[in-house]
């Protein structure tokens, strides 16, 4: 989990964060610089579930909420990411809106 230090608005209407993590946190990120996306998990206020079907509960379902279902397409592929902290598992579904991937 990460912490905002400071930040600074540019003329161009852009702001300068400067943010820590935890080293744990810094190598999920695998080197990478660009398109980088903050979020805080305290923000996440619509309530889900997860569903076990199948025989032993083989395979689990993110059930995604109907506020959320405007104006998407579940056709297309989705990526996902697990973070780990040391009380939480974030899952970030990652989904293309003009079907370019």
């Amino acid at each position: 989990m990460g912490t905002i230090l400071s930040s600074k608005t540019k003329e161009d209407g852009s702001v300068i964060f400067e943010v820590v993590v935890d080293y744990e946190e810094a190598l999920q990120l695998q080197g990478r610089l660009n398109n980088v996306h903050l979020f805080s998990e305290d923000i996440a206020s619509i309530e889900t579930k997860i569903a076990p079907r199948g025989k032993n509960e083989a395979t689990t379902y993110f059930l995604m909420p109907r506020e959320l279902r405007k104006n998407l397409t579940l056709t297309k592929k989705a990526h996902c990411q697990k973070i780990e902290t040391k009380t939480k598992i974030i899952f970030l579904y990652v989904i293309d809106k003009l079907g370019l991937r």
